[in-house]
């Protein structure tokens, strides 16, 4: 395989676009918890901790839901291109609004909206058109591409926490925010730019999708309009019965995970039952959905990162290096640096073993990431006990965790972004995407609420948090291995290699 094709012209140009919007996206995210539990008369917004974990589940979880609309927006109408850039516009001022937003709450929730609503319209297109640089039977090379997206993602990650995460904590919570917009400045004028040049030709508007005959236009039609309805029924009867408390922040995220089952479940249901597909292209249906379940399951866990182990970083361990305070946002920086480290040499790894012969099922990668997620966990229990007897912890227990999560997020992630890029039906290839960020925001949601059930300030909370984390995520993953096999050789024809070759003819 040749150096261009696993590198195409324009992935540096999208590399660039990513780092910026997660320099700007994760280096507000390393300070918002710190920033809302922050007293007002030091620059925060002075919320108890619970209602600021919910609260970062439901921005975390709103941002990736929203990615649906935006995947559903560039197939339809606008095309890739257009979609991250009126995206990358709307984080901005987004991004404004944080800075400027002072003790008003109001301003600031506008502010995360922006964010949230922008993030939802840049984030599946750019990886849908990652997608289009790869022919769909080139497995390896596609996960060796995404694999250097994914380098840029973390690069930006590892800048935009150490720059916004230092000035948000040492010079105020404003500079942290006014950084972030910035940056996301910066990648939207290097996108324009590439527009012209490498990616020319790339992310236009969409051919328009006519269905075959009017029978099956109306079911369509009558699957999107019963969804819709469904889903805001639901959540109707749930206000009006009381079983969700829309006054608190973790009651609003209750309602709003609800809501996100019932709009993955809708979503699913509508393509596959009237998307017109074709019987292999359900089968590959199936095979995404499983893995939207096992990926909601892994971000759950990894998105500790911002909630319960920001503050555990904050509060229990010890940061003091010499004369020297390390912020407690910056050891969430150990994860894109790990990742800068050992992308390629599993991008050269997947490359080798498939030179080989060797195919190592999706499955068998997603479990694997699932055990390992738990296995970081598992490491933080003897520190969570040490602190329960008024000792700040060493930062190599957090080290160790971020190192593991890091190998997990390498098997997952990437490869989810190759594995939906490659077995969507293709007219639905953004959508998709926008389904597999869905899993994401499901998964940062229950982060959120996993984190603000529990009093993460106080160090006995902790062992059971943490093993709980543990045993649920090598259960999932364990199974998810066992049944690699069959459901490879049912849906996929044995191989993801002939899957992928199959769908791009």
């Amino acid at each position: 395989m040749t150096h261009h094709a696993k590198y195409p012209a324009g992935l540096p140009a999208l590399f660039l676009v990513e780092m910026w919007e997660r320099f700007s996206y994760y280096g507000m995210r390393a300070i918002l918890v710190l920033y809302l539990i922050d007293a007002i008369g030091t620059g925060g917004l002075g919320l108890p901790e619970s209602e600021a974990m919910a609260i970062y589940g439901i921005y975390t979880a709103a941002v990736y839901i929203l990615a649906l609309p935006g995947g559903w927006i560039a197939d339809r109408f606008w095309g890739s291109r257009r979609a991250i850039t009126v995206g990358a516009v709307i984080i901005i001022i987004g991004h404004l609004f944080l800075a400027f937003a002072g003790a008003s709450q109001g301003v600031f929730y506008l502010g995360l909206g922006a964010i949230a609503i922008g993030t939802g319209l840049l984030k599946p297109n750019i990886s849908s058109m990652v997608g289009e640089l790869y022919d769909k039977d080139d497995v390896a090379g596609r996960d060796a591409g995404f694999s250097f997206f994914y380098m840029g993602i973390n690069v930006g990650a590892i800048l935009g926490g150490l720059v916004a995460g230092y000035l948000g904590e040492s010079w105020g919570w404003h500079w942290g925010f006014g950084a972030a917009a910035i940056a996301m400045l910066f990648g939207l004028l290097n996108f324009i730019h590439a527009g012209r040049n490498s990616l020319a030709g790339k992310g236009d508007a969409p051919v328009p999708h006519h269905h075959p005959d009017a029978e099956t236009a109306d079911r369509d039609h009558r699957w999107t309009a019963g969804l819709v309805m469904g889903a805001f029924g639901l959540v109707a009867l749930m206000m009006f019965m009381g079983w969700v408390d829309l006054s608190s922040a973790a009651g609003l995220a209750k309602a709003m995970g609800v809501l996100i089952v019932t709009v993955a479940v809708g979503f699913f249901l509508n393509i596959y039952f009237a998307g017109d597909l074709a019987a292999d292209e359900k089968r590959r249906m199936i095979v995404l959905a499983v893995l939207f379940v096992a990926a909601a399951l892994f971000w759950s866990r990894f998105e500790q990162a911002g909630s319960s182990l920001s503050v555990f970083a904050s509060q229990l361990t010890d940061r003091e290096w010499g004369s020297f305070l390390v912020p407690a946002s910056w050891f969430q920086n150990l994860n894109p640096a790990f990742i800068i480290l050992l992308t390629p040499i599993l991008a050269s790894f997947w490359i080798w073993a498939q030179a080989r012969g060797w195919e190592i099922s999706v499955f068998v990668k997603f479990g694997l990431a699932l055990i390992l997620a738990g296995a970081g966990f598992l490491l933080l229990v003897p520190a969570a006990e040490i602190a329960m007897t008024g000792v700040k912890v060493s930062f190599l227990f957090l080290f160790g965790t971020f190192f593991i999560h890091t190998l997990a997020e390498l098997l997952l992630s990437p490869v989810g972004l190759s594995t939906f890029s490659r077995l969507a039906p293709a007219r639905f290839v953004s959508q998709m995407m926008g389904f597999w960020f869905l899993a994401a925001s499901l998964g940062n949601l229950f982060a959120g609420l996993l984190a603000s059930e529990i009093d993460t300030s106080s160090p006995a909370s902790l062992p059971d948090l943490f093993t709980r984390l543990f045993v649920d995520s090598a259960i999932a993953g364990v199974v998810l291995i066992l049944v690699a096999r069959p459901l490879t050789r049912w849906a996929l024809g044995g191989s993801e290699r002939q899957a992928g070759s199959a769908q791009s003819h």
